[in-house]
């Protein structure tokens, strides 16, 4: 897997619970995730806790007894330690999607066709987007908008609103009565209002321009975030993930 399998410390703030807008813990939705990494046999990290990692897949899924099956190879030296350890992480991706869910109760399983390494169900699985994964469209009632200073003229604030926004970057619209704003411009201190709640200060690198569809007036403008710190990147992984389950929500309405 060409991604990043590190499993996030999620315990990594103490009595804070910051991972929680990230977290799934209804049994229908982990089973469906799990029917998918299933059925796309995509690869699955397992990683132990004193460093050790196996490469497996998900073979088979027991909802009712409780219970994972993954199949591996049988001759992999780090298998006996995931036994003798009875827990581990596991980190795999259906599409630009990060999933990570801790196994307990291992249990090695030999039989003619090879070592399959059962594992408990899962409580719950912690979904991450990648940096230039998914992006939202929120809807013009909710208006995000950014607020900055234009770089040719600093005496001129502007209040933008946001066309979408990932993890990874934004697009803003640019009225036409607006002076041009030109690529590869760095912007720093720039507000970024997404609701009531969620607003953070970060730095803009402006990637390119383009027309708007349907030859509507103004330019859309996209970017990329520039030097978040943690609880910017934070905040901002958190809207997207929550406006993600909503407007996934409403499709099934």
């Amino acid at each position: 897997m060409f991604h990043d399998t590190t499993p996030a410390q999620l315990d990594a703030d103490g009595t804070m619970d910051p991972w929680a807008p990230f977290r799934l813990v209804n049994t229908g939705e982990i089973t469906s995730l799990l029917r998918q990494v299933r059925d796309a046999a995509v690869p699955v990290l397992l990683c132990g806790p004193n460093g050790q990692s196996l490469n497996c897949t998900l073979w088979a899924l027991d909802s009712t007894a409780g219970r994972l099956t993954f199949s591996s190879d049988g001759s992999n030296p780090n298998l006996p330690s995931f036994i003798d350890a009875d827990e581990a992480v596991a980190v795999t991706y259906l599409d630009s999607v990060k999933l990570q869910f801790d196994l307990t109760s291992l249990m090695l399983v030999r039989g003619r066709s090879g070592v399959a390494l059962q594992a408990g169900w899962p409580g719950a699985i912690h979904r991450f987007q990648r940096r230039e994964s998914f992006r939202v469209r929120p809807s013009e009632r909710i208006a995000p908008r950014l607020v900055m200073r234009h770089p040719s003229m600093p005496d001129m604030q502007l209040e933008l609103r946001l066309l979408d926004l990932s993890v990874g970057g934004c697009a803003v619209l640019l009225p036409e009565d607006v002076p041009e704003l030109r690529p590869g411009v760095l912007l720093h201190g720039v507000q970024v209002l997404l609701d009531s709640e969620t607003a953070f200060v970060g730095s803009l690198l402006l990637r390119h321009m383009a027309s708007l569809d349907g030859g509507a007036p103004g330019l859309r403008i996209g970017c990329e975030w520039s030097r978040l710190n943690a609880d910017a990147e934070r905040a901002l992984q958190r809207w997207v993930n929550q406006t993600q389950k909503r407007q996934r929500l409403l499709t099934l309405t």
